[in-house]
Formats: structure tokens, C-alpha cells, sequence
């Protein structure tokens, strides 16, 4: 008996909180999951506390799920490299938005990125992703271990400073970079990144 195979999808959804809202605690409610998550991230904005992102990649029968609602996009992984088991102690996620013309050369400068800090860093995992839904947005996801990067000499692995000056005339805004956020239930070990992130 042939059995279809479940399609991994990736969901990014954007949200803000309250200026009154107190601190953020518990799951997103997210009905496309219902209990077929594979690995949920939530992370935090640095230049706007309020703004969060919900990063989530979870099956789907068949590859098929609903419109995308407001500040959500559906991801296709470009490049990705995961260690396994995954040990990290930071993870973080940027966004990118191209202007008008340049999603490709975007995706192609943060690939050629990608690649070169795979090859001379292997960090714990590392995702370049672009929106289906708006094809000018990737979003760039990094999972490190401080102390192996501090031991290696070589905490300029993740900067992206020098990528940057490539970057800048052909994005439509500066990147949003993003802290991960536990989620309490889900990283019983404070400043640890939680086993069902990425």
C-alpha cells in the first residue's frame, strides 16, 4: 500500500502586542497545527519590544493549509543545515525586505552567506527561508553555542555587518532582527534554548 507523504510546512506569523499587555506567556493559538508540530520558536524584536514573530514548522496532509491571515507567511526553505542533536544557546531570526526587483539578488546574497558560514563555523542549525505569500520577505533563523564561537575565535560568524553593505541599496528597510523569546512551558531551563525550538 502506497502511503502519501506529510509535507513540512513552515509558518512565520507577525504579531504586535499591546502597549498594556504584560509579558507574553504560553503558546500561540494556532488551529493549522493541531498537534502535528514538529519545532515552534517565538522570538521578540530588538528595536520594538512589542513586536514578536512566531516561527512554526509542522506537517500537513498533503501539503494543503488555508490562506495565510494577517502577518502570516508560508515559508520555502532555500538553504538549511541542522546538526544533530541541535545545541545551541542562542537563536535568533532576521527578516528582510527586498524592494521592488531585487527578492532574487537578496536570496542569492544571503544563500552565498549561508554557505560560507556553514562551511567555515557547522553551527547547531541554520535556515534561509523566503514568504510564498510575499515573495520580497526571507528570513534568516540561526541557532548557535556561545562559548563553542568564543572558544573558536569567531564570533563574527552570524554578523552581519559586512553582508550588509552588499544588502542595503536593494532592501526596502533596514533588517528586523529578532531575540529568541521561551516560551515558559516549553524551556524548563532558563537561558537554554528550548529542545522543540527550530
Amino acid at each position: 500500500m502506497l502511503r502519501s507523504r506529510s509535507t513540512w510546512v513552515r509558518v512565520l506569523q507577525l504579531s504586535e502586542l499591546d502597549d498594556d499587555a504584560g509579558p507574553v506567556v504560553g503558546h500561540l493559538e494556532d488551529p493549522l497545527v493541531d498537534g502535528r508540530v514538529h519545532a515552534r520558536s517565538r522570538f521578540r524584536s530588538l528595536a520594538r519590544p512589542t513586536r514578536l514573530a512566531h516561527y512554526s514548522v509542522h506537517t500537513a496532509e498533503g501539503g494543503s493549509r488555508l490562506p495565510p491571515g494577517p502577518g502570516e507567511h508560508t515559508l520555502v526553505a532555500v538553504r538549511e543545515f541542522r546538526r544533530i542533536p541541535l545545541d545551541a544557546s542562542s537563536l535568533a531570526l532576521t527578516l528582510f525586505r527586498a524592494r521592488a526587483g531585487r527578492a532574487v539578488a537578496v536570496v542569492a546574497a544571503l544563500a552565498d552567506f549561508v554557505e560560507r558560514a556553514v562551511s567555515l563555523y557547522q553551527p547547531g542549525y541554520l535556515l534561509l527561508a523566503h514568504s510564498l505569500d510575499d515573495p520580497r520577505t526571507s528570513v534568516l533563523l540561526t541557532a548557535v553555542r556561545d562559548s563553542a564561537l568564543l572558544g573558536a575565535a569567531a564570533p563574527a560568524a552570524f554578523s552581519l555587518d559586512e553582508l550588509l553593505g552588499e544588502l542595503t541599496p536593494m532592501l526596502f528597510a533596514a533588517p528586523e532582527c529578532y531575540a529568541y523569546c521561551p516560551e515558559p512551558d516549553a524551556a524548563p531551563v532558563p537561558g537554554l534554548v528550548s529542545p522543540y525550538a527550530v
